[in-house]
């Protein structure tokens, strides 16, 4: 019979982090709260992808939701303490500085950065999503702009992301309406790119993560800065970016190898340099 859990037992860190490879896997771990931001979890998953960023062994980062869920978004409970404190904005804001700080996170690792939406995606959550660079979800996943619901705005950077993918249009009917989208309906619409059942969603982005680690890094690193910035350049600024980003990669070892591997007619070993 095993041991009884002591009442002080330390809780479960709220998000894990563990190296497959060249991969970081980042996963919200409060299953029972459908993953739901409790107050520190921000600061954590900030501090997660600086210092995978920073890693040069991680080439990678995927990051999903422990159990059912992908991430419920912010914790309502504690939402609703502040306001039986006295609801001052003061008191609220730094969670909102904290969610931006982790989309900024996100942004500036120059790495590809995925999401595995196992599970419901709704308000933060969903827009935690929307800031990785490729999402893969379930068939069990279910998207929500949920903030209208209990009279908010949307935050996380929801408002750059979702029109950029959605046209504007539809960003407003989902962040008006609050209502969930199914995966089926998500793939449709362009929020993520490959629906999959639920035993093989995480194994299957891994792999994708794994692929993209083991590619030419300065290559894939020019190509995410590139793609991000390309809906404020005009068509001239995006051709002088392009043969700026050309030149950088034409100068690594990594292209050398490439153009080698082709001729050869053989894999490329990539150093990512």
């Amino acid at each position: 019979m095993s041991d009884p859990v002591r009442a002080d037992a330390p809780a479960p860190p709220a998000v894990l982090v563990e190296r497959r490879d060249a991969v970081a896997l980042v996963t919200l771990n409060r299953p029972d709260a459908l993953n739901a931001l409790l107050g520190g979890m921000r600061a954590e998953l900030r501090e997660v992808f600086e210092q995978a960023a920073a890693d040069p062994a991680v080439r990678a980062i995927v990051v999903t939701g422990a159990g059912r869920g992908f991430c419920a978004g912010g914790d309502i409970k504690f939402m609703q303490e502040v306001m039986e404190r006295g609801g001052r904005f003061e008191d609220f804001r730094p969670l909102l500085e904290a969610g931006r700080d982790v989309v900024r996170a996100i942004h500036g690792a120059d790495k590809p950065v995925i999401a595995a939406v196992n599970g419901a995606a709704a308000g933060a959550g969903m827009n935690l999503a929307l800031a990785c660079d490729i999402r893969w979800a379930s068939e069990k996943a279910k998207f929500g702009e949920s903030f209208v619901r209990i009279g908010l705005h949307p935050d996380w950077g929801g408002i750059h992301a979702l029109p950029r993918l959605v046209g504007p249009s539809r960003a407003l009917e989902l962040m008006w309406t609050g209502d969930l989208i199914d995966s089926a309906e998500a793939l449709r619409l362009g929020l993520v790119s490959r629906v999959l059942p639920a035993e093989q969603l995480l194994p299957e982005t891994l792999a994708l993560a794994e692929r993209l680690a083991h590619g030419p890094a300065v290559a894939v690193a020019a190509i995410r800065q590139s793609v991000r910035a390309a809906a404020g350049l005009t068509l001239e600024q995006a051709m002088e970016r392009e043969i700026e980003a050309q030149e950088r990669c034409w100068n690594t070892r990594d292209c050398r190898e490439g153009l080698a591997a082709f001729l050869e007619k053989r894999a490329p070993r990539y150093e990512g340099r």
